[in-house]
């Protein structure tokens, strides 16, 4: 018969061995378990290092949206690896902060069945919606029904609409993430701190940095082009700044 710490010992391997082996500590995952109402797989990339992140992150690219994960050949194959939120996942993931990137919706019951697949997963993380550029279309459109549902959005290089969204009405927090030199005629700065000075949405500006190319692309201001880590750090401290208590 095991003594007590043998036996302690032996159920610890066994938790270990059935539970932690399938994980994956570092690097990205495609997760087919969050299905929608009429049982469709709504697929989503997690980047994490811990079982158990403080902070989750879910994150909509701009353009189009749809980076469409999916396997081809045994590899994991998306869009948008270049947009601002995705190509900053490396920055963003550490032990309390995980991220997961999908396809930027309006769609209610498509997030809907993300936080239930994230809830069962990370059941005491507080959630985050973060968009840039077009993606802010979507999330200004889904913050009413979010309200009460997760711990906040952050919104960056919002389109020049934010000027008149009142985020003062919602029950989470609301952020703003614009670098000052954005040079794109649909995401004017001056539109986020229309929006700060009327509404009081809080507001990080970010300045220098290099712009390349097309000025509305990933790596003009833009996209916070030599200037990632800095915004990252702003907006990962602005969060960790927030209520203790997260809305779930």
């Amino acid at each position: 018969m095991l003594g007590k710490s043998k036996w302690q010992r032996t159920l610890f391997l066994t938790f270990v061995t059935t539970f932690i082996t399938p994980f994956c500590f570092a690097g990205e995952d495609l997760i087919t378990t969050a299905h929608n109402n009429s049982g469709e797989t709504v697929p989503y990339v997690l980047n994490y290092t811990s079982l158990t992140p403080r902070y989750i992150i879910i994150l909509f690219p701009g353009g189009a949206g749809n980076m469409d994960p999916h396997q081809e050949d045994g590899k994991l194959v998306y869009g948008f690896r270049k947009n601002f939120v995705f190509r900053t996942r490396k920055i963003i993931v550490d032990d309390e902060f995980a991220t997961l990137a999908t396809n930027a919706s309006q769609s209610k019951e498509r997030i809907q069945a993300i936080l239930d697949d994230l809830k069962k997963r990370f059941p005491t993380a507080q959630i985050y919606l973060m968009s840039t550029s077009k993606g802010t279309f979507d999330t200004m459109e889904l913050a009413g029904y979010l309200s009460d549902k997760i711990a906040g959005i952050i919104h960056t290089s919002s389109l020049a609409r934010i000027a008149s969204f009142d985020a003062s009405q919602y029950k989470n927090r609301q952020l703003l993430v614009h670098h000052r030199n954005d040079g794109c005629h649909a995401t004017p700065y001056n539109a986020a701190q229309a929006s700060h000075a009327k509404y009081g949405t809080e507001l990080i500006t970010m300045e220098g940095g290099i712009s390349v190319g097309d000025p509305c692309e990933p790596f003009g201001h833009h996209g916070f082009n030599g200037v990632e880590s800095e915004t990252i750090a702003a907006i990962k401290k602005w969060i960790k700044q927030g209520p203790a208590t997260a809305l779930q």
